[in-house]
C-alpha cells in the first residue's frame, strides 16, 4: 500500500477508535468529520491531477499548428453549443410561452436569441479557421 492509502487506514482507524471511547452518541459528529477530511483529501487529489493535465496541455510548442487539438465538448466545438441551445430551448420555450410571459412574441425572442448565438459562434468558429489556413498569394 502507498502512504495516502496507510494514512487513510489510520484515520478511519482512529475514528472507530475515537467511537469506541465516546459512545454511539458522538457517532455522528465523528462520521462527519472523517468525511471532511476524506472530502480534503480527494478535493487535492483532483486539484493535483488537473493542474498536471493543464501542465500537460499549456506545455510550451515551437510553432502554433503543433498544439494538440480539442476535440469533443471542448473550447471550439460548435457541436457542443448546438446541444445545450437544443436543451436550453425547451424550457425557455416553456417560460416564453407560459401565460403572462409573451405568448408566440416570447417564443419568436427567445429562439431568435437561441438562433442568433449559434449563428454567432459559427460565424466566430469559420473566422479563427480562416485565420489559422496559410495564406499564399493567390488569396
Amino acid at each position: 500500500m502507498d502512504t495516502r492509502q496507510d494514512d487513510l487506514r489510520r484515520d478511519l482507524d482512529a475514528t472507530l477508535q475515537a467511537r469506541k471511547e465516546l459512545g454511539k452518541e458522538y457517532e455522528d459528529e465523528l462520521v462527519d468529520s472523517f468525511m471532511k477530511r476524506l472530502d480534503a483529501r480527494l478535493d487535492a487529489r483532483v486539484e493535483r491531477s488537473v493542474a498536471q493535465r493543464m501542465d500537460d496541455y499549456e506545455r510550451p510548442y515551437h510553432h502554433r499548428d503543433q498544439r494538440p487539438r480539442r476535440q469533443g465538448w471542448g473550447k471550439r466545438s460548435g457541436n457542443g453549443l448546438a446541444v445545450v441551445s437544443m436543451v436550453l430551448g425547451i424550457p425557455l420555450t416553456a417560460i416564453a410561452t407560459s401565460p403572462g410571459s409573451g405568448g408566440f412574441a416570447g417564443l419568436m425572442v427567445c429562439w431568435a436569441g437561441i438562433v442568433g448565438v449559434n449563428v454567432a459562434a459559427a460565424f466566430g468558429e469559420r473566422r479563427n479557421r480562416e485565420e489559422r489556413r496559410p495564406r499564399s498569394d493567390w488569396d
